[in-house]
């Protein structure tokens, strides 16, 4: 089993600082988006991917409640730290671990807050993760169509985030590793400025995963700016390769010019 996989961040071109946090080390795979003002921001996002990333060491496996314990512990973290104020800091993240059930790959998926992760095929693009969002719970109520979500003045309020409480509410879905399928893992910064079929074509496009995570950014971030931070993991698991040597390197040389950005092939 090979995975490829791209990640491509940055600060937005309005905002002063970047406090999404970017997890690449197979088989774990996720992104985090702090929430707290800039540095308390930076700081609970760093923790969410510093414990999940502990996970890449772990023998045997990924369970889903190893995810719960990591999250839990990066939360404990972040209290930590805000302890003696009367502040919040809090993260969301969404992720990916490849693991396996009954002997076959798969992908554990999982979220909390209003980070997301896709899966893409050639065809067609699936958000596989829910938003944990006031907007999404009225789309679920039918009290907003989800084209009026994405405009919505209320479209930030999540429900759900790492640090604001004692034990994280993670939600989890299993999908089987196999064919070309890519998974998008992304902050709203980038879903706040491109559509799912804009995310689609330019994932679909792409020669390899740090092409299509790269691009995302500059289309997200052209003309002035996105609105927020930006954060993008893009990543394939498969059977056999996808590309030459010579491919992937010229993709990575590609994104070398993006701020915190890196690509990578894993066997």
């Amino acid at each position: 089993m090979q995975i490829h996989w791209g990640v491509a961040t940055d600060t937005g071109g309005r905002r002063q600082a970047n406090e999404d946090a970017v997890l690449a080390e197979p088989p774990v795979f996720a992104v985090a988006d702090g929430m707290g003002g800039h540095a308390r921001g930076d700081m609970a996002s760093r923790h969410a991917v510093a414990e999940l990333a502990g996970l890449a060491r772990t023998e045997g496996p990924v369970r889903p409640e190893d995810v719960v314990a990591a999250l839990r512990r990066a939360g404990e973290r972040i209290r930590a730290e805000m302890a003696g104020t009367d502040a919040v800091a809090g993260t969301t993240v969404a992720g990916a671990v490849l693991t396996e059930q009954d002997g076959e790959p798969f992908w554990l998926v999982f979220n909390v807050g209003d980070s997301r992760v896709y899966r893409c095929t050639q065809e067609d693009i699936e958000q596989v993760s829910v938003d944990h969002s006031l907007v999404q719970e009225m789309v679920d109520l039918g009290t907003i169509s989800a084209d009026e979500a994405r405009h919505h003045p209320q479209r930030n309020v999540i429900t759900r985030a790492v640090g604001t409480g004692p034990v994280p509410d993670v939600d989890f879905w299993m999908l089987r590793v196999g064919g070309p399928d890519q998974l998008v893992l992304c902050s709203d910064g980038l879903f706040g400025e491109l559509a799912d079929a804009e995310i689609h074509d330019v994932v679909a496009a792409a020669g390899h995963p740090q092409e299509a995570a790269a691009t995302l950014l500059d289309r997200a971030v052209q003309g002035g700016g996105a609105n927020d931070n930006v954060s993008v993991v893009v990543v394939s698991a498969r059977g056999e390769d996808l590309e030459t040597t010579e491919r992937r390197e010229e993709c990575a040389e590609q994104g070398s010019t993006l701020p915190r950005a890196d690509a990578g092939v894993n066997r």
